[in-house]
């Protein structure tokens, strides 16, 4: 069963996205959104544990949240893919199942 993985919750605020790359199987997808972005930025201290999770997930960021809070794709962690609405909608589909961490 694939299934996608949805964090809205900062990081440095939350501990949302330390249970999601907890308990994330390989080959899962995480999709951060709304302030979930923050943990999508290079040169902060969740960037390990990111780097780390590319290694057995795939992750995304949502563009225009990124924008919205100010910050351009160049700030993006690399091998994190910036999707925008309608990648949103394909990756939902294309999973059978949306796991949202509060």
């Amino acid at each position: 069963m694939s299934i996608l993985h949805t964090v809205n919750k900062s990081p440095f605020e939350r501990n949302s996205l330390e249970s999601c790359l907890k308990f994330a199987t390989d080959d899962a997808a995480v999709l951060l959104f709304e302030d979930g972005i923050y943990a999508a930025l290079a040169g902060t201290n969740v960037q390990s544990d990111i780097a780390d999770a590319l290694g057995k997930l795939r992750i995304y960021v949502l563009g225009p949240d990124l924008k919205a809070r100010g910050f351009s794709e160049e700030r993006v962690i690399e091998g994190i893919s910036v999707v925008d609405y309608a990648g949103f909608v394909d990756l939902a589909a294309e999973h059978d199942k949306v796991q949202a961490w509060l």
